[in-house]
This record gives C-alpha cells, sequence and structure tokens, in this order.
C-alpha cells in the first residue's frame, strides 16, 4: 500500500528559503499549501513542485482572517495538517532605534512575530483535533535570534521573542504530541542576502562582505526536522555559513 502524503503549510513560500523548503518538501512526498502575499510568485514555486503536490493559497499573515482561511483551504483539500513551517519575515530599514519610525518597527512586529503566532494557533487547533492526532510546527528564527546586526532592533526583538514563543509551543504541545522547533539560518544565499557580497555593516562599524551558504542545505535541514517521529524533536538548530561573523560577533 502507498504511504499517504503528509500535508505541509509552508508561509513565505513565494521565495528564498521558503520557496526552497517548500520544494524539498513536495519533492520527497508532501502535499504542500504555498501561503504569502505574491500569488505569481507562488504559482513560480509550485511549478518548481511534482504535477498536483501543492495548493497555492495568497495569505497575509498579519491578518487573523487571512490565516483562518488559509488553514481552513488546507484542512478542505487534505483533511489533515502534518508540519507548519513558519517562514514569513521582514526587516525594517537599518536605522538607530530612536530614529524608527513606529509603523516601521510595526509591520515588522506583525509579520515575524504576529504573525506566527497566528498561524501557529491555527495549525494547532487542527492538529489537536486531527486523527492521528498532533503535528510540527517549525519556526525560522535567525543568527539574529542569538546576537543582532547594527541598527537591526526589530528584527532582533521578534526573532528573541520568536524563541519564546518556539518553546512556549514546545511545552503546551506535548499533552497534544506537537513538537515545536525553530531553525535559526545565518547567511543561506537568497534574494534578501545579495548585498552581502559588496559588503554589509559590521559591529565594528566597518562594511565588509560575508560569506553564504547554499540555500539546499537550509531545505534538507527542515525536511530533516519535518520527517522526525513525534516523539523526538530538535528543538533548536543553528545552521549558518562557517566563515560569516558569527562567535564572537560585536
Amino acid at each position: 500500500m502507498a504511504a499517504v502524503p503528509r500535508v505541509a503549510i509552508v508561509t513565505g513560500a513565494s521565495s528564498g528559503i521558503g520557496r526552497a523548503v517548500a520544494v524539498r518538501l513536495a519533492h520527497n512526498g508532501y502535499h504542500v499549501v504555498l501561503a504569502g502575499r505574491r500569488k505569481a510568485e507562488l504559482q513560480k514555486t509550485a511549478d518548481g513542485c511534482p504535477d498536483g503536490s501543492t495548493l497555492v493559497v495568497a495569505t497575509d499573515v498579519t491578518d487573523p482572517v487571512s490565516v483562518k482561511a488559509l488553514f481552513a483551504r488546507a484542512k478542505d483539500a487534505y483533511g489533515r495538517l502534518d508540519v507548519l513551517f513558519n517562514n514569513a519575515g521582514m526587516f525594517a530599514p537599518q536605522a538607530a532605534l530612536e530614529d524608527l519610525t513606529y509603523e516601521q518597527w510595526k509591520a515588522v512586529v506583525d509579520v515575524n512575530l504576529n504573525g506566527a503566532f497566528l498561524c501557529a494557533q491555527a495549525a494547532i487547533r487542527i492538529m489537536k483535533a486531527q486523527d492521528p492526532r498532533g503535528g510540527r510546527i517549525i519556526n525560522n528564527g535567525s543568527i539574529s535570534a542569538h546576537v543582532p546586526r547594527p541598527n537591526a532592533a526589530p528584527y532582533t526583538a521578534t526573532k528573541h521573542a520568536l524563541s519564546g514563543l518556539t518553546k512556549s509551543i514546545a511545552l503546551d504541545g506535548r499533552a497534544h504530541n506537537i513538537a515545536c522547533s525553530q531553525i535559526d539560518i545565518g547567511n543561506a544565499a537568497t534574494e534578501l542576502s545579495a548585498p552581502m557580497a559588496a559588503g554589509i555593516r559590521q559591529a565594528d562599524g566597518s562594511t565588509r562582505p560575508e560569506p553564504v551558504m547554499d540555500v539546499t542545505h537550509v531545505a534538507d535541514a527542515v525536511l530533516y526536522m519535518a520527517n522526525l517521529p513525534l516523539d523526538t524533536n530538535v528543538l533548536s538548530m543553528t545552521l549558518k555559513a562557517t566563515a560569516m561573523p558569527y562567535e564572537g560577533r560585536g
């Protein structure tokens, strides 16, 4: 008897890490629901997946109504949810804390933290009620969940907060067979990391290029975490370009 495909939702699936992870999951037996604001780019992700393995759902993770609709579509299409990869995220412009506008701060908090909360909440509701019960939530953290870059307070604060959310879900999910993990990624080669080749600001005030790693390594790591049995969990994984300035940063 053929194995029943597992079901995953990937937010921020229109590019970068989200696209790489979604494609890897789809090529490894998952039905993948592709969520993001840019439907045309989501379709490009779907085009890289096996036929019939994906469902494209335009979603704004900052909007509770949009998130509710996403998870309802996933449940209607596939009947259950095994994995949520909470990947949607954004940066604020690099600026001193006192120069940030409230709108810039709030935009990052709404996507990186509130969006992750809304999606995790919706996933937990499905995972608790389904049979077999349970599932796995994987949050995309960051090296900035541990140490900041200069003039990046909104991003750093939300990623630190995401670590607390991950641990709370991991604790509270035990009774419902729900595991929660966080992957902290340093310098995966995507559109967002392209400026690193030209040089980015360092803690000592200098500007230097930084090495990057192939994003496929991130996809491999998330697939590994997703495929673990629910009695085993990688609570936290740091995956980074070996020579990037992280150990001893600052």
